[in-house]
């Protein structure tokens, strides 16, 4: 039941909804706090029932953990939280990396182990992580004792617990409590708003740019691909993933907004990033700061000299690449933006920062996207060897074939109109900044200046756009596919 689905949209967020109206009069907010518990759970479950079983054992365990944090002497504290880290990776290795990793002990070691038909359960990346960080933070006295339901209420709410953002519970416990946590005419119209402007995105780029992508990654590993098919088939994943998750978090950050609680920005025009350090702090900005705090900081960070800043950098991006993926693809995605980093880290040192005109904005702009373009294709291809074919046509080393192949004589124009849109035209959350629709986040309008006056407004010209949008998005959704990031 993905956000993009009739039963989705039309059965379950009605249902959900009316309930939560309905116990709006009820004097204990905790009664709406077990209403979407249970409504997340049946969110949860409708993937894979079997899928409650980790999620649930996960919540008990955290819990227990956080509340022992609380009580326990420091040395007991040591031993807890390592405990508790220790249980949710291994918990989460399982599942994840168990396969990957006898895989490749019998490459290396020429045995013969048989992986258990392990089914990764939906989310599990996710939530693990917040965990992590809550009793990460239990451990150093950043949180306070929570009742269970609001626990639970906090992990698996269902518009982030799929995909994400990975939210930190001082971004939305205090929200819980403070908020009257009722529907709210002003909330829904933000929300509806935001929800169908990342349906939009979703089902009207993302997945009509899926058709190309298929035609250059989807191939024979053996199958001949020219210089200008592959350029164009990567460009073309690029923005497939960029609207795809952009699609998604809008719709996060509406679905929250219409029960009145605020999500973190997760993204925000990654593509107009000058600089890899500039893009990750605009892409995936939640798990970039949970890398940052809990792995790169306390791996050391950059305390202790050039050449271990480098090691830590490298090693937090080779992680975060496995988070994504038990396969060395998402490895090697993550060791390139590892190479990255530390290249542009070490430019930095040896050139400062420097103004930016016009001019060297841009550069600096189609160097960093030419870059992250270049890292997408192991991301995406499945297995080395189609890697290797795409980076060898890619790179001219099968000669300078500048033709499309089988891809449609217009596609080039569509794409060349989704760059024009991504570089130019401002993002959801900035069309909408002057109703706050992220929290902790103070959206800058850093797209073309003539559009800096374009804003959403609760007005008769922007219900008829989503409204239109609304319909457009109706008629193609029965073509709709789940999202890329339900796949981690």
């Amino acid at each position: 039941m993905v956000f993009s689905s009739y039963t989705f949209i039309l059965a379950f967020l009605p249902v959900v909804l009316i309930g939560f109206a309905l116990l709006g009069r009820a004097e204990q907010r905790r009664a709406r706090f077990v209403w979407l518990v249970l409504c997340s759970l049946v969110y949860c479950g409708w993937w894979r029932l079997p899928d409650l079983v980790p999620l649930a054992v996960s919540i008990l365990m955290n819990y227990r953990v956080g509340r022992g944090l609380a009580t326990a002497s420091p040395r007991a504290k040591k031993i807890l939280l390592t405990l508790g880290i220790s249980a949710n990776l291994a918990l989460l290795g399982y599942f994840k990396y168990a396969g990957f990793l006898l895989t490749t002990t019998n490459a290396l070691l020429g045995t013969q182990w048989d992986a258990p038909p392990i089914v990764l359960p939906i989310a599990i990346s996710f939530y693990t992580f917040q965990q992590i960080a809550y009793i990460s933070d239990a451990y150093l006295g950043k949180t306070r004792e929570h009742r269970f339901i609001d626990y639970c209420l906090f992990v698996s709410f269902f518009p982030q617990l799929i995909a994400g953002p990975i939210v930190h519970h001082s971004q939305v416990l205090p929200q819980f409590y403070r908020k009257r946590l009722r529907l709210d005419s002003a909330d829904l119209s933000v929300g509806i708003s935001l929800f169908v402007f990342g349906l939009a995105k979703k089902v009207l780029i993302a997945d009509e740019l899926s058709p190309i992508v298929a035609q250059v990654f989807d191939a024979d590993a053996a199958a001949p691909l020219g210089l200008g098919q592959a350029w164009l088939g990567v460009t073309a994943y690029a923005l497939q993933i960029y609207f795809d998750f952009s699609g998604y978090s809008d719709m996060a950050l509406g679905l929250g907004r219409l029960f009145g609680i605020r999500l973190p920005l997760n993204i925000n025009s990654p593509y107009r990033a000058t600089s890899v350090i500039d893009f990750w702090k605009r892409w995936h900005i939640t798990l970039s700061d949970f890398l940052r705090d809990y792995l790169y900081i306390p791996l050391g960070g950059n305390r202790h000299g050039k050449a271990r800043r480098y090691l830590n950098l490298m090693l937090t991006m080779l992680l975060g690449g496995l988070w994504h993926g038990a396969s060395w693809s998402f490895v090697l995605w993550g060791g390139l933006h590892g190479l990255y980093l530390m290249a542009n880290h070490a430019w930095r040192n040896l050139f400062g920062f420097k103004s930016e005109n016009l001019l060297t904005c841009w550069s600096a702009r189609l160097l960093t996207f030419t870059a992250v373009l270049i890292a997408w294709v192991p991301f995406r291809a499945e297995g080395l060897p189609r890697v290797q074919r795409i980076y060898t046509a890619m790179f001219g080393l099968q000669g300078l074939d500048f033709s499309l192949g089988e891809i449609d004589g217009n596609k080039p124009l569509v794409i060349l109109a989704c760059l024009l849109f991504v570089w130019l035209f401002p993002n959801v959350p900035t069309v909408m900044r002057r109703y706050r629709p992220t929290t902790g986040n103070r959206l800058t309008w850093d797209g073309w200046k003539p559009l800096a006056g374009w804003v959403w407004r609760p007005e008769p010209f922007w219900a008829i756009v989503t409204a239109l949008l609304t319909i457009a998005c109706l008629m193609q959704m029965s073509r709709a596919s789940e999202f890329i990031y339900y796949r981690f």
